[in-house]
């Protein structure tokens, strides 16, 4: 069992809607972002999701581009991310996801990054532009090193896409709760109920809500359809508001503290 299956084997048995925090690797440089990633396990994030730097993102929004151009220009790569990952993995309890888009995955060569993850301790890769009718090469180099492959659903998925993510996937499924581009929204898209019933009626495999979540209230809605709901983009932003200062790791912890309650 992967330590992905058991946070959310643990998760179901307690009746708790998990979250997964989404942070962007370097930023606002390699040593603030490990002391970011340490105190999200222990404000009690259940997934990390740590994103590679990468110039040309699809899906990322105003608040998280502009994180991975500052990443980008301390010097973040994702050598340096999975260096980083190694040596914090003895320290942190949650399991570790790499969000990461193909390009720079390739670039490294795909067995050079899963011997390289597998060494850092990586539980789980979310390939962003990876769709699930090209992912059996990525999903048999995965499985051998024992990383789950976690693809991403959005509410213009197909049955078929579904079943086929479903088929390839583990760990969990990584739902979009509506279309565009990552940021935070007021309110949890109607979207999202519709594809978490849609998802459920074809795996049994959790799934994880994302892309506007901000608010307790979020989390809770996302929790009457999901296992868990991602925060990426208003975290991201309070790390943008206090890279520089004292307080920053405190601000991520209160800010995570106040999500879970």
């Amino acid at each position: 069992m992967s330590r992905i299956e058991g946070r959310f084997n643990e998760l179901r048995a307690a009746g708790t809607t998990g979250l997964v925090t989404y942070v962007t690797a370097g930023d606002p440089d390699m040593t603030r972002s490990a002391e970011i990633i340490t105190r999200l396990d222990h404000a009690g994030a259940d997934v990390l999701e740590i994103g590679v730097p990468f110039s040309d993102p699809l899906a990322d929004g105003p608040v998280i581009q502009r994180a991975t151009e500052r990443a980008l220009a301390a010097g973040a790569t994702l050598t340096g991310v999975l260096g980083m990952l190694t040596s914090l993995r003895p320290s942190i309890s949650a399991p570790v996801v790499i969000f990461s888009y193909a390009n720079p995955i390739l670039r490294m060569g795909l067995d050079t990054f899963v011997a390289q993850a597998q060494a850092a301790g990586v539980d789980g890769v979310l390939t962003l532009d990876l769709p699930p009718e090209e992912g059996e090469t990525f999903r048999s180099t995965f499985r051998r090193a024992g990383i789950d492959t976690i693809f991403l659903l959005s509410p213009t998925t197909t049955v078929a896409r579904i079943r086929r993510a479903s088929e390839l996937g583990s760990g969990f499924l990584y739902g979009i709760s509506r279309l565009g581009v990552t940021g935070v929204r007021d309110t949890v898209d109607d979207s999202a109920r519709e594809l978490a019933q849609r998802v459920k009626a074809e795996t049994r495999l959790p799934l994880a809500l994302g892309f506007g979540i901000s608010r307790p209230e979020h989390v809770k809605a996302v929790g009457q359809w999901a296992d868990a709901a991602v925060v990426g983009s208003a975290l991201v932003k309070v790390i943008a508001e206090h890279g520089q200062s004292a307080g920053l790791l405190d601000e991520v912890e209160r800010y995570i503290r106040w999500l879970r309650n």
